[in-house]
């Protein structure tokens, strides 16, 4: 097997580097500037970590803020960050599905009869600051399926046993970060240190597969920008850089990797997708 593969970037250039190389790897050899904006890899048409080996020849596009998948890999890390905080503030909590969606992300969650108010928002979003400070990786993991129902049985979560009943032995990750690990297709940026400002937006009822009332949804937004001058503008609709909006069973966040930019920013609700559920 040779030691090098070819690379195929997105203006038709190829270069040669070493089996095994990164997005991350291969960013830096463009430009300093470009390894500090990625976010994510396409590697031929999927979105893969910066961090994940690429074991054979493809076509590569190292994704910013700038394109879509970047955006969507940054809020979907911002909602296991938000998950992770929840966590740490209210233990036992149990977790359907975190995904990123068009302007943001969500989570639904089962606090266990507890109650969630406007007066503890800023308590969460505080949290999710602190841990993100931590500058802690994503890290990724193929788990056999044994070994993740065994997890997730001995923590209690029969959220997660039900979406692991749709999955296959071979197919499953988990994906840590700090003091959380979920079960996750990914992918995710490549820590928590891009996630510089959150805020806490909505609480809501979800339905978990068709049953109304099990969990609640928080929507969300967190940015790069430390600036809070931006969620004035939050729910104008439209898309605007370095800012994001999420849904999750108990609120709503805005995360954006930019520490400049300041502009405007449909939970959709999804349960139809094995790959969905997996977030």
């Amino acid at each position: 097997m040779p030691d090098q593969i070819t690379i195929t970037l997105p203006d038709g250039s190829r270069q040669s580097f070493p089996r095994g190389v990164t997005g991350h790897e291969i960013a830096a050899s463009i430009s300093g500037g470009l390894a500090r904006q990625a976010l994510a890899v396409k590697v031929d048409d999927q979105v893969w970590d910066l961090h994940r080996p690429i074991t054979k020849d493809a076509r590569v596009q190292i994704l910013t803020w700038n394109d879509p998948e970047g955006r969507q890999t940054f809020w979907h890390s911002s909602a296991h960050l938000m998950a992770e905080a929840l966590e740490a503030l209210y233990p036992g909590v149990k977790f359907g599905i975190g995904p990123a969606i068009e302007q943001g992300f969500y989570y639904d969650v089962d606090l266990g009869g507890r109650k969630i108010g406007p007066e503890d928002l800023a308590a969460i979003e505080a949290k999710m600051q602190e841990l993100a400070r931590q500058d802690n990786r994503y890290i990724r993991r193929e788990v056999p399926k044994e070994e993740a129902i065994a997890y997730f049985r001995e923590k209690g979560d029969e959220y997660k046993l039900e979406l692991l009943e749709d999955l296959r032995d071979g197919e499953i990750t988990f994906y840590t970060q700090g003091g959380f690990t979920d079960l996750c297709r990914g992918p995710h940026i490549p820590s928590t240190r891009p996630i510089k400002a959150v805020k806490l937006t909505n609480i809501a009822g979800a339905y978990w597969r068709g049953t109304s009332g099990a969990l609640s949804s928080r929507a969300s937004t967190a940015s790069p920008s430390r600036s809070r001058r931006s969620w004035t503008s939050t729910w104008s609709g439209s898309n605007w850089p370095g800012s994001a909006t999420t849904a999750s069973s108990a609120g709503s966040w805005n995360c954006s990797p930019s520490r400049t930019r300041s502009g405007r920013g449909c939970p959709c609700g999804c349960r139809k997708e094995p790959s969905c559920a997996r977030r």
